[in-house]
């Protein structure tokens, strides 16, 4: 493509384009929109962070919360049956710049709407957490979505691990925020901060948007402000073999992962209730502040000293199989040893992994696809599988439950689950490999 060749034309690379070189390869003029891009990304999960941070006292500070938040999860794949199909029609009709940026400015209104209504006396516990569901999956689909617009997937591989260590960061930077601040400022007044973080974003956006447009062909820049054909998300998965394994695969992560977050949530909630119910709330949000930041912090290592090395070693193929034998590992002690302190280590290792080198793989699968894959399907995949794979959890929470599933025997399920992933694991590296080529 012609961009590959703008962007690796010049032998004269800054200073940025120098320093970035530590953590991936990075050509002349190609660091300041990554740099740009890993802060969008930054404020994108770190905000993320917050919200999530925020949302879990409002639906755990209940006897029952841990199964209310695992059917309340849900109900957002029954809402992404109609967000999938809007996203999409809204996508065959604007450029990339007012998709991504009216999209984002839409959740920051929704902020505003909550806190108006927090600060009423309204509970909005399960329709906040139904949101926060919608807007992390939705905005950082079409975050990745618009990165794999802008770059060959020769130079994808290249600069999302440079990326990726602004989403790590944000995670960390996030959680950790909202650990320290949560009991000063309560949750509605978090919501008004992450809006106006938010906003933030979109001018990020609007920025890498017009500086690659100003570095690419004339042709690619025509390619970018016209707006994606009509097919949509959901019907572009179902024709393609090569996306339907990505859907699967993301699937049966979420299903083995929400499963391992019921585990915790249970734990976490029978400690809560031996508390006064005063301090249950925050108590409950401090655990899982200091939780979500050894996540994070613990993903952002891996991100920066390990993701780039692994994609070079084994490449974005082989690098699928990781995150599912890390996960087989943890449940399989878990099954022998299910108390509180292995829960928790397992599942910071589990989603540390997953938040930095898995979603970098995962994004970077959509490198070779077509324009409306990585918009379209990326966003059916990032939103309605995932939540797909909550459903189905949410199945197998209510059965264990009527069978008094013991902690080991969800465990057990997870590794049955986990054997499942590896087979379509398997499938997507020979797809990729034949795409690829």
């Amino acid at each position: 493509m012609a961009t590959a060749g703008l962007h690796s034309s010049s032998t004269h690379r800054s200073i940025l384009d120098r320093l970035l070189a530590l953590f991936s390869v990075v050509h002349a003029g190609e660091g300041l929109s990554a740099v740009l891009l890993a802060a969008n990304v930054f404020l994108l999960l770190g905000t993320y962070y917050v919200l999530k941070t925020v949302r879990e006292p409002l639906i755990l500070d209940h006897p029952n919360g841990a199964e209310i938040k695992s059917y309340a999860s849900a109900g957002q794949a029954l809402l992404f049956l109609l967000v999938v199909p809007l996203y999409g029609m809204i996508a065959s009709r604007v450029d990339r710049m007012k998709l991504v940026g009216g999209v984002t400015l839409f959740f920051v209104a929704n902020l505003g709407l909550f806190y108006v209504l927090g600060q009423a006396g309204v509970g909005i516990g399960v329709v906040y957490f139904l949101w926060v569901g919608i807007f992390s999956m939705l905005v950082v689909a079409q975050f990745w979505g618009f990165a794999n617009d802008l770059y060959t997937e020769e130079q994808g591989k290249r600069l999302f691990p440079v990326i990726g260590v602004g989403a790590s960061l944000g995670a960390w930077v996030g959680s950790v925020t909202a650990k320290n601040v949560y009991r000063e400022l309560g949750p509605y007044h978090l919501m008004l901060a992450s809006g106006a973080a938010l906003c933030v974003c979109v001018l990020l956006t609007l920025v890498v948007h017009r500086r690659e447009a100003g570095r690419s062909s004339e042709e690619k820049s025509r390619e970018a402000a016209q707006p994606l054909d009509k097919t949509g998300g959901f019907q572009l998965v179902m024709r393609d073999r090569y996306l339907m394994g990505i859907a699967l695969l993301v699937f049966l992560l979420s299903c083995v992962n929400t499963t391992g977050e019921y585990i915790l949530g249970k734990f976490v909630t029978e400690s809560a209730q031996s508390l006064p119910a005063a301090d249950r709330g925050a108590f409950i949000g401090e655990f899982y502040g200091d939780y979500f930041s050894w996540v994070n912090l613990v993903g952002f290592l891996i991100q920066i000293f390990l993701v780039s090395r692994i994609f070079k070693w084994i490449g974005v193929r082989g690098a699928l199989f990781v995150l599912p034998c890390i996960a087989l590992g943890g449940y399989g002690i878990l099954a022998l040893v299910p108390v509180l302190a292995i829960v928790k280590v397992a599942k910071i290792m589990e989603n540390s992994t997953d938040y930095s080198l898995n979603n970098t793989v995962r994004h970077a699968l959509f490198l070779p696809t077509s324009r409306e894959a990585k918009y379209k399907a990326k966003a059916a995949t990032d939103t309605f599988f995932v939540r797909a794979g909550d459903m189905t959890q949410a199945a197998i929470v209510y059965g264990g439950t009527q069978l008094s599933f013991t902690v080991g025997n969800f465990a057990v399920v997870n590794i049955v689950m986990v054997c499942f992933w590896l087979l379509v694991a398997g499938f997507v590296y020979r797809q990729h490999r034949r795409l690829s080529a």
